[in-house]
């Protein structure tokens, strides 16, 4: 296909990724993770965080969450989840599989909970009957494409602290809310009393790779220190992890990750104000992020997916998502916004 608003997944490698791919390509490295370059560009990651965390890179998005999460749990404890998040409905149980431990859904709104939603499952502390809440797993930006603001991470972390719980963000597209808030990855991570984020990448414009960070290593020590050992038995130890290395390094460098989001971003923007006087057409959910989310007729959905690749994300309202990534043009979308008219008029 030539474009897909189906996901930023379908996007490719930017070429400045590929580039860093194949110059480290030339090398000879020691391996799984155990070369000078790999752990270089894993404290410079470390140092744009702070510097107090431990970060190691995995495969993938759900591995990053799965390594994560086990970090911080036993089995007996639970994870507490917005009903949207994408551990509780597209990871196929991986994390209750890998961790043992039950997701608790919370209800959310344009997959944000709130505080005092958590709160109602904050209880059973000390009875044996019951799962032990022990940390609550939130998305940055959520799978609707919104954004928690600095003082809602700030209220939920506070909460699970107060409670000897912790906070994990899944990051898979940590950068474009960064960029839509104007902010740094470490402002609205740690800075807001996360203890683990999920830091994506492949959404946007590397070809496969994530970090997972661990944050407060003396606070945190039992997870810092246990992250590589549970990153091998889950699987996500790559053996050439200085292509993971490679990616990142050039990701990361004079804030090309948010040069990249900010452009997908910038695009879903286009795409929403070219449609919002369209009659049959009404956006959802805020535009905060790469994804624009909108309810159109069936008949219109069946239509334009003839043309075009995009998701129903709920068959019940026939609400859809168009995703937006680093490298979609105004010109995508002009015909894609053209096909929608046509056949609307």
């Amino acid at each position: 296909m030539k474009h897909s608003f189906g996901s930023d997944n379908h996007s490719g490698v930017h070429p400045v990724i590929m580039d860093a791919i194949v110059k480290e390509n030339l090398n000879f490295k020691k391996s799984y993770g155990e070369d000078t370059y790999t752990l270089g560009v894993l404290n410079s990651l470390e140092e744009s965080l702070g510097g107090d965390c431990t970060a190691v890179f995995v495969f993938n998005g759900t591995g990053a969450n799965v390594v994560a999460l086990q970090a911080f749990v036993r089995s007996y404890e639970s994870i507490l989840a917005p009903k949207t998040a994408h551990i509780n409905v597209d990871e196929c149980g991986a994390v209750e599989k890998l961790s043992q431990s039950r997701i608790i859904p919370i209800d959310c709104v344009s997959g944000k909970v709130k505080a005092e939603d958590v709160k109602l499952e904050l209880y059973g502390y000390g009875d044996q009957h019951h799962a032990q809440p022990r940390i609550l797993s939130i998305s940055q930006p959520t799978e609707l494409g919104t954004c928690y603001t600095t003082d809602e991470i700030k209220e939920l972390a506070d909460l699970m602290h107060n409670n000897g719980g912790y906070l994990h963000i899944d990051g898979s597209r940590i950068s474009n809310a960064a960029a839509y808030m104007n902010k740094s990855v470490k402002e609205i991570t740690v800075d807001c009393g996360a203890d683990a984020l999920s830091f994506g990448g492949t959404k946007n414009g590397l070809l496969m790779g994530e970090a997972v960070v661990i944050f407060n290593n003396t606070k945190n020590a039992h997870a810092a220190n246990s992250i590589k050992y549970i990153r091998k038995q889950t699987t996500q130890l790559f053996s050439k992890s200085r292509f993971i290395a490679a990616q990142f390094e050039a990701y990361l460098k004079d804030g090309f990750n948010i040069k990249l989001a900010t452009a997908s971003n910038q695009m879903a923007q286009y795409l929403a104000s070219s449609i919002k006087d369209i009659k049959e057409v009404k956006i959802s959910q805020p535009v905060e992020s790469n994804a624009v989310f909108a309810i159109i007729p069936k008949w219109l959905t069946e239509e334009l997916q003839k043309k075009h690749y995009f998701y129903v994300w709920n068959e019940n309202t026939n609400e859809v998502r168009w995703m937006c990534s680093f490298n979609t043009t105004k010109e995508d979308i002009d015909a894609f916004v053209n096909d929608i008219k046509e056949l609307t008029k």
